[in-house]
């Protein structure tokens, strides 16, 4: 789920939000967008699934949600992979 597709966004986006500063402040759709080069619909879907996979939680509304690491989930689902799940 998180190495699909091949060029590896979604890792992208979980290892930008590990930086002090976007991890402080979170980001949005439009961030994706601007720092990866992709289009907004494919950054929405990134974020959506991994916000499903309880891997982000979106924060606020207005001028849409902001998108912060869910640092427990992150570290249970490392841990499995770990393990060889």
């Amino acid at each position: 789920m998180l190495r699909t597709p091949a060029d590896g966004t979604r890792l992208r986006i979980l290892a930008w939000l590990a930086e002090p500063d976007t991890a402080g402040r979170g980001l949005t759709a439009d961030d994706v967008v601007t720092r990866l080069g992709v289009p907004r619909p494919a950054a929405l879907a990134h974020l959506r699934l991994l916000t499903a996979l309880g891997l982000l939680h979106p924060t606020g509304q207005d001028g849409g949600p902001r998108y912060h690491r869910d640092e427990i989930r992150l570290a249970e689902v490392t841990q499995l992979f770990e393990k060889g799940w």
